[in-house]
């Protein structure tokens, strides 16, 4: 064999060995650039995906909101009264005995089955109901010039609470707790308790007695008047509930 195939490289010359280690090194450091590279894209699409998911979910959700005023006013047209709230978070009947809500019900959950609406909001929890008692006695055909006493609050541009509509004024809400779900109720039937002290708005929806609510532009900053917000809140509005009644000639 010839005695330069073993002659070794001269001082300072990196091996065979070396110059492939040093190209292995450089691709590895270029796959890492590459890796990161990758990351940043991967980061910057997934936020805006997120938020295109949360836009669908809201909108979802405010869609079957009006769905389900649409079916308290159908009911109501069919029947002459208002639904009870559902029995329980399993039980989407109307919670009724006799001709009024069982215990004078008046806050609850949905009467999903009873309408034949979905149970569920788009963040699985179920929604909220409040009814004005005297429009869901089916013995007593309501008039809407009288007995109503719900009123639904807002917040102006500098965050002073006013109303939304007329005191006393609305016969029944149905509410979402929305995205945090503060003061909602899970598919199997576990209350979602507020993560925040901020959020006063979202729990005088929550933990109010039924006659009182707050529908105000959503936020995520604690330091908003009201605290964070992303309750959605639907109402019957008494003049259109009282004018389909007229056309159907349920009402004088």
């Amino acid at each position: 064999m010839h005695p330069s195939r073993h002659r070794p490289p001269p001082p300072g010359q990196p091996t065979r060995l070396g110059r492939a280690r040093r190209h292995a090194g450089f691709s590895l450091v270029e796959m890492a650039v590459v890796l990161v590279i990758v990351g940043l894209m991967i980061g910057g699409l997934l936020a805006p995906l997120s938020a295109q998911i949360e836009q669908r979910r809201t909108g979802e959700t405010q869609r079957a909101l009006d769905d389900a005023k649409e079916a308290l006013i159908g009911f109501a047209l069919l029947n002459g009264y208002l639904p009870c709230p559902a029995v329980s978070p399993s039980n989407g009947l109307e919670d009724r005995s006799g001709h009024l809500c069982t215990d004078n019900k008046r806050q609850g959950y949905l009467p999903w089955a009873t309408l034949g609406l979905p149970k569920l909001d788009s963040w699985n929890h179920l929604y909220r109901y409040s009814v004005t008692p005297a429009f869901t006695n089916s013995a007593a055909y309501f008039t809407l010039r009288t007995a109503r006493d719900i009123t639904v609050n807002t917040r102006d541009s500098a965050g002073t609470l006013l109303a939304a509509t007329a005191p006393n004024d609305i016969p029944a809400v149905i509410m979402s707790h929305g995205k945090n779900g503060a003061g909602a109720t899970s598919n199997a039937g576990i209350l979602v308790t507020a993560t925040s002290a901020s959020n006063v708005d979202e729990q005088a929806n929550a933990g109010g007695d039924g006659t009182v609510f707050v529908s105000r532009i959503g936020s995520a900053s604690v330091a908003a008047p009201g605290g964070e917000f992303d309750d959605m809140v639907a109402w019957i509005s008494p003049t259109i509930l009282y004018n389909r009644m007229v056309n159907a000639q349920r009402l004088p």
